[in-house]
């Protein structure tokens, strides 16, 4: 019996010792497989900062944002990705932009609150030399000529999309002209006065219908609907109230307030298509679904998903060092009844 308990002992001293050279006693200097993981895994810290997340379009953009830098990690390299509010105050947006510096972000995106604020953003990024995307509101060109290589702007050209407008209602066989007279009486939603995409949509959706239908124009009512529905709906109320039926088009910055414009036509008992006209950017799945029953006489989409897909590329090529353009435009695309099916 001794001998069997000598043997026993013998036999867990043996198997202690094993189990001690197998764990290295916590410094075994070769590394540990981790199921395969990479322990040399590059991983970049994306600040990106929506001037508000409530807006529809930037909803689809950021979100576009978000799932495409998924599809970028590997085992080698991973992307973590921060998306705030700005909730559109630019004192909180620069204060987060403040915050992806200091806690030394790889790169960061940024949808402006206020465009005219680009400058001292950029004044920041280039002290702290960190690359910075700028997307959906652009920059002054004066702005955009500091910290070359290393700041862009991602967007669609807005003068395109106001002409697209403009083509919208001038294509039509009456030239929206619907009382005959060589005039087109119209309302214009504005979104926001000091963002330039407004700004051009404003302007070039006149121009344009004017240089294509060879007619003049009278401009109702002008007011600002600040990218929102409700305020496009109350904007668009208050002036068929006031100007009834001499109203022929309704020109809208975006489709939101576009959505909101129909709302206000459907409950004065007017007809798109028949007894007026309505169109808007970005052809949100709400505007296309109008569009495709008649609701709108056609939107303008802002293509959120090459937008968000360069914003992206744009912020990958930074970490790695490649030097940026300017600049990075993607087309918009005329949306109609006729090709309406394409975008649903």
């Amino acid at each position: 019996m001794k001998k069997l308990f000598a043997f026993l002992a013998s036999a867990l001293m043996v198997l202690s010792l094993a189990a001690c050279s197998n764990n290295g006693g916590g410094n075994n200097d070769t590394p540990t497989d981790n199921g395969g993981a990479n322990t040399d895994k590059k991983v970049y810290n994306i600040g990106v900062s929506i001037y508000k997340f409530d807006d529809n379009f930037m909803t689809l953009y950021r979100k576009e944002i978000e799932s495409y830098f998924k599809t970028l990690n590997t085992d080698e390299v991973e992307y973590q990705v921060t998306i705030q509010d700005g909730k559109g105050d630019m004192a909180e947006q620069t204060n987060q932009i403040d915050n992806f510096i200091a806690q030394d972000y790889d790169a960061l995106i940024i949808n402006l609150v206020q465009a005219t604020s680009a400058a001292t953003v950029i004044d920041k990024c280039e002290a702290a030399n960190k690359p910075c995307i700028f997307i959906n509101r652009e920059p002054s060109e004066e702005d955009m000529k500091k910290f070359p290589g290393m700041i862009t702007y991602v967007g669609a050209d807005a003068r395109q999309s106001g002409k697209y407008q403009g083509e919208l209602i001038a294509d039509l066989p009456n030239k929206g002209d619907l009382n005959g007279d060589g005039i087109l009486q119209y309302v214009m939603v504005v979104g926001d006065p000091e963002n330039v995409d407004a700004k051009y949509r404003t302007e070039f959706s006149i121009s344009q219908y004017e240089a294509v239908s060879g007619l003049k124009v009278e401009k109702l009512d002008e007011q600002r609907g600040d990218w929102d529905q409700a305020k496009g709906q109350e904007i668009v109320a208050n002036a068929l109230t006031q100007y009834g039926d001499k109203i022929e088009a309704v020109f809208c910055n975006n489709d939101a307030m576009a959505l909101g414009a129909a709302q206000a036509i459907t409950a004065a008992g007017r007809k798109v298509g028949e007894d007026i006209y309505l169109v808007g950017v970005d052809a949100l799945a709400e505007a296309v679904d109008l569009v495709s029953n008649g609701g709108m006489t056609g939107t303008v989409l802002n293509d959120h998903i090459n937008q968000s897909h360069q914003a992206v590329d744009c912020a990958v090529m930074a970490v790695n060092g490649e030097k940026l353009d300017a600049y990075y435009w993607i087309d918009y695309i005329k949306v109609t009844p006729d090709n309406v099916a394409q975008y649903k």
